[in-house]
């Protein structure tokens, strides 16, 4: 090599390493560790890091597979595996490997664990008669060497098709972290889309759904961005912005989340938001950081440059008054928003505006309710009904409405409880008692919470109460769960030869309370079942336990209120 191609070889270093620490902190990652976990070329996303999903954060990055599964993943460095998981849902069967420069990677959806990981997981599965499986190796047990394969890409748990989902962890602290700042390189030099401005007059009062907001259209491209009108935005009291932007890189990209978004004000920042790492505990106060109310009307995700005071997120810089501004001087003033990407790529939308108290648009008060504070834990009682509300529940002080219904609802073994409303975000789920009346009599192992919309909050009987943690405000009853789970054979039946055919499959199916566990036997002996979901989908691989011959097989599955079916055949195989 020469020294001109070395120098060029160190510039394009360079290049790379100010592009992956474009960040917001004083943290440094270490950019020439680490390989990436597939060798498909050019690598592209379907999911970009902390990107807004429903409820939570995107933890990781997900590689599109070309719609298929059965990729190689590859340990991107040394270490040895740490965690092997088995889910239902979630991650369906993931990996996590430790590295000796104090990170875990984590590898998700996969469709199958390298021979000698899936030869362990199997027995410890028969050995613990369970298909789902959390455990943590020893660090000698499985140690890995940087582009070792240790699975293959898939579909499996929640995911909603083919991809690797694929994390980068604090092993001390366990939050996740931004991938594409440890050097992992995706092709993009396309700058992320402002689609809009939103305006909302705060007036020193808590952000709610009756919080009123002005959308201000916003038109260009390539980086640049400006309002459809260039007369300033009039404004009055304590002001607020949000915006709606989106990213994409290059290739066989979908639309991803932004990276950072920062708000000046004639050249100072208020507001710096920078999707580098959140702690798993508080992912689901994305719920704070956009305009939910919004988000549950019309399923705009307007991400707001203002900070609730109970979000606990870790992810926010340069806050001058959490972001709430209020300019009484009658001056113009000059704002820009900047938008980033992971990989460095900027957009810039510029506007005005001027306090003008001919323009004052009053914030409606609350309706009239129960106050309860973001800071502390808040309780309530009323006939038949009791609420607690755990300190950390809230982001903003509010004042809580409930409604006791009179009419039952069909199937209903108590009054409906309408708790306040679902625009209404929560961090945790609360507390919620409810009386259940005189005709649950014995019934009470079966009794459960539900929701209005039919979904089962779970429940456990005490003091003539049933008691269940829902996660989300809502109208609520109390009913019975006496019906076993469903089982629908697809390709197996009394007396049929099997032979030939590599597994029995099934449908299962709860109608309330969810399904607790299936167990299969054959011949009488726990034989493993995998089940999957999102499609309902469960089944048996066979393999040398079962010989050539005629089998008894038995299938018991329970519901979480301990109603059982039995599914019983006999078999060739």
């Amino acid at each position: 090599m020469t020294r001109k191609s070395i120098l060029l070889f160190l510039l394009s270093l360079f290049a790379i390493s100010t592009q992956a620490q474009q960040i917001f902190s004083n943290n440094k990652y270490p950019l020439v560790d680490f390989r990436p976990p597939l060798d498909i070329v050019p690598p592209a996303l379907a999911g970009s890091f902390g990107e807004l999903r429903g409820n939570h954060f995107h933890s990781g990055i997900d590689f599109r597979t070309n719609q298929r599964e059965g990729y190689p993943v590859h340990a991107i460095a040394d270490g040895y595996v740490s965690r092997m998981r088995v889910q239902n849902s979630g991650f369906g069967l993931a990996l996590y490997l430790v590295h000796p420069n104090g990170y875990t990677s984590v590898y998700g959806h996969l469709s199958r664990f390298a021979p000698k990981i899936a030869a362990a997981v199997k027995a410890l599965e028969y050995q613990k008669k369970t298909f789902e499986l959390d455990e943590f190796p020893a660090a000698d047990l499985f140690p890995v060497h940087k582009g070792d394969i240790i699975a293959y890409s898939g579909n499996r748990g929640s995911s909603g098709g083919p991809h690797l989902h694929f994390e980068i962890r604090d092993t001390k602290t366990e939050n996740t972290i931004n991938p594409q700042l440890f050097g992992i390189e995706i092709p993009d030099n396309i700058p992320p889309v402002i689609y809009a401005l939103y305006v909302y007059k705060l007036n020193k009062k808590p952000f709610n759904e009756y919080t009123p907001k002005q959308y201000e259209q916003v038109t260009g491209a390539n980086g640049k961005y400006a309002l459809n009108k260039a007369t300033p935005i009039n404004i009055s009291g304590e002001t607020g912005f949000g915006i709606t932007a989106t990213d994409r890189h290059n290739g066989a990209s979908g639309i991803n989340g932004v990276y950072s978004i920062e708000l000046e004000a004639d050249g100072k920042k208020i507001f710096t938001s920078a999707m580098e790492r959140f702690a798993f505990e508080n992912s689901k106060a994305i719920n704070s950081h956009i305009d939910y109310p919004a988000y549950m009307t019309s399923k705009k995700s307007i991400q707001k440059s203002f900070v609730d005071p109970g979000n606990p997120l870790q992810i926010y810089s340069s806050l001058v008054n959490n972001g709430r501004i209020d300019f009484k001087d009658q001056q113009v003033h000059e704002m820009k928003y900047i938008v980033t990407d992971a990989k460095g790529n900027k957009s810039i939308l510029q506007f005005t505006v001027k306090s003008d108290g001919k323009s004052v648009i009053s914030t409606p008060d609350q309706p009239d309710g129960i106050p309860c504070l973001y800071s502390k834990e808040n309780e309530f009682s009323a006939e038949g009904l009791k609420v607690v509300l755990p300190k950390g529940t809230l982001y903003n002080d509010f004042n809580l409405i409930y409604k006791i219904k009179p009419e039952p609802a069909r199937g209903a073994y108590s009054q409906v409880y309408q708790i306040h409303n679902n625009l209404t975000p929560l961090h945790n789920g609360f507390d919620l008692w409810i009386k259940a009346d005189s005709k649950l009599g014995n019934l009470k192992d079966k009794a459960v919470i539900v929701s209005t919309s039919g979904a089962s909050q779970g429940g456990v009987f005490e003091n003539g109460y049933i008691k269940a943690t829902p996660k989300n405000f809502g109208s609520f009853y109390v009913t019975i769960d006496t019906i076993p789970p469903t089982i629908i054979p697809l390709n197996i039946g009394d007396g049929k030869n099997m032979s030939g055919i590599a597994k029995m499959t099934f449908k299962i199916h709860d109608n309330l309370s969810g399904i607790k566990s299936f167990n299969g036997y054959i011949d009488g002996n726990w034989v493993l079942m995998e089940f999957d979901t999102k499609t309902a989908t469960l089944w048996h691989s066979f393999d040398e336990r079962t010989q050539p011959g005629k089998h008894s097989f038995k299938l018991v599955v329970d519901d979480l209120k301990g109603n059982s079916k039995t599914y019983s055949i006999n078999f060739i195989k």
